[in-house]
């Protein structure tokens, strides 16, 4: 197992102004300046991850590090692979409290733009990573929650392979499934040799994180259990 917490990350304040549709000169621009300047002084992006080699595959179900998870799409996408990396990534404890001290709702939007932001930069740190230490060629990544297919709750066993994530990078799951802080994610990173997004299975419309077309074909071609 290894932690990741010295993963470079810059607040991007004019994009930040931008997307909240504020002039660059002027108070309140000023105020969210400041702001951002006091988050990226305290901006800690984490990721924890291992390395599992696949035990058993089953029609809809893998096992990997001691632990079952029952997805069919998952199943299959581990078709012709030996290991995975399962993993969880956060924006950093840090950012969430300081954001979570806001009462003001403009100052709000604007950190929650840098929460995301710092999870996205320790994502695509955690895959560099991972690519240049295994030597590994193309690599997708699957998400508990984010198809019906593989649902949130599998988020306990994949919790149960990274020891206790909460001390390790300061990421809890509590109850509903659900971690903190809230701008954490958990998967699995494998390698493959053709492109894989969840997107591309999922027909919700006017998504803002949407990185692939729906495609409908897909799931016939590709996960439709043979039949008996």
């Amino acid at each position: 197992m290894e932690v990741l917490q010295d993963i470079p990350f810059h607040v991007d304040a004019a994009a930040v102004l931008n997307g909240l549709r504020l002039p660059a000169r002027g108070e309140r621009a000023r105020e969210v300046r400041r702001v951002l300047k006091a988050a990226q002084a305290v901006a800690r992006p984490k990721a924890v991850y291992d390395l599992c080699f696949i035990e058993k595959k089953g029609e809809d179900t893998v096992e990997f590090g001691g632990a079952t998870f029952t997805s069919r799409v998952l199943r299959m996408n581990l078709d012709g692979a030996g290991r995975v990396f399962p993993f969880v990534a956060t924006c950093g404890r840090e950012l969430a409290d300081f954001a979570a001290s806001l009462d003001d709702l403009v100052l709000s939007f604007a950190l929650d733009t840098v929460m995301v932001r710092a999870l996205a930069a320790a994502i695509g740190f955690l895959r560099k990573h991972i690519r240049r230490r295994y030597a590994l060629g193309k690599t997708a990544v699957m998400n508990p929650g984010s198809l019906d297919d593989w649902p949130l709750s599998e988020q306990k066993p994949l919790f149960s392979l990274l020891g206790d994530a909460s001390k390790l990078i300061g990421v809890e799951l509590n109850d509903s499934f659900l971690m903190v802080p809230l701008k954490s994610v958990s998967g699995v990173i494998f390698p493959t040799e053709r492109r894989f997004e969840s997107c591309q299975l999922c027909p919700r419309e006017a998504c803002p994180n949407r990185r692939a077309k729906y495609d409908p074909e897909l799931w016939q071609q590709r996960y439709r259990p043979s039949p008996p």
